[in-house]
């Protein structure tokens, strides 16, 4: 079994019977979480109900990205799996937001922290963290095996490095806010659905994922905005959703 499970897709904050920002990657076994925003944490528990997680990736410490990692960290810290560390992937700044919730706990009892960006050897996978643009420190992530690439956005401005995060993927999962007025601001820290369309063509991806929709867009809309820009599948990230990688199911 190799494949991903859409944990949650709002931007922000969660629409109601929604969750932000999370996946699960399943691959032959290996359990993989990516972002672990708002309301995510119960969905897993739905997919996994033991809680087994063998490593968990964060793109950035915004709470919509990265909050139920507490809910994780409390599992385990109170639950006592009795196993090893689990290994955390993140950039700077995560582990300092989580802490704020409970200053008097220590994550690494729990987590074995490596850094993001950077490159690193994760069970089956080669992952690869990017620097990308955004707010605060930001790693789009790439985790590939078998010759089968994943790759996730995290939140970005528009980057010629989204083609090399991207490059060939099977899957590219790519944050498509959708925010009003977001092309007309001096800087920019996040995309459009026509700009995920975009990079996902330049990086030669076979299929697309749209994911972190601001609160009541159009998901419709969303979809057929990426698909001028992209001649692949484009897929809106719906919570539950399953994605088989490697082939066209799903």
């Amino acid at each position: 079994m190799r494949q991903v499970t859409v944990l949650g897709s709002c931007g922000a904050f969660p629409e109601p019977g929604r969750a932000c920002s999370g996946f699960a990657v399943d691959w032959d076994g290996y359990r993989l979480v990516l972002d672990l925003g708002y309301a995510t944490l119960p969905r897993l528990l739905t997919h996994w109900p033991d809680g087994a997680v063998d490593a968990v990736v964060i793109t950035h410490e915004h709470p919509d990205h990265c909050i139920d990692l507490h809910g994780l960290f409390r599992m385990r810290f109170y639950g006592d799996s009795g196993g090893p560390r689990l290994p955390l992937y993140c950039p700077p700044g995560v582990l300092d937001r989580i802490g704020g919730l409970e200053p008097d706990a220590d994550l690494e009892a729990v987590f074995e922290v490596h850094p993001l960006p950077g490159s690193h050897r994760m069970g089956p996978f080669d992952l690869t963290g990017l620097s990308l643009p955004h707010y605060v420190p930001n790693a789009g992530v790439r985790v590939q095996a078998d010759g089968i690439a994943l790759a996730y956005s995290g939140d970005t401005g528009p980057t010629s490095v989204l083609a090399e995060l991207g490059r060939d993927a099977d899957l590219f999962i790519v944050e498509a806010t959708d925010r009003e007025g977001e092309t007309s601001r001096p800087v920019r820290n996040l995309l459009t659905s026509t700009e995920a369309g975009h990079w996902a063509r330049r990086a030669g991806a076979r299929r697309l994922m749209l994911t972190h929709f601001w609160p009541g867009n159009d998901r419709a809309a969303s979809v057929a905005a990426a698909r001028l820009a992209f001649d692949g599948e484009v897929l809106a990230a719906e919570e539950d959703l399953t994605v088989t990688l490697g082939t066209t199911d799903h």
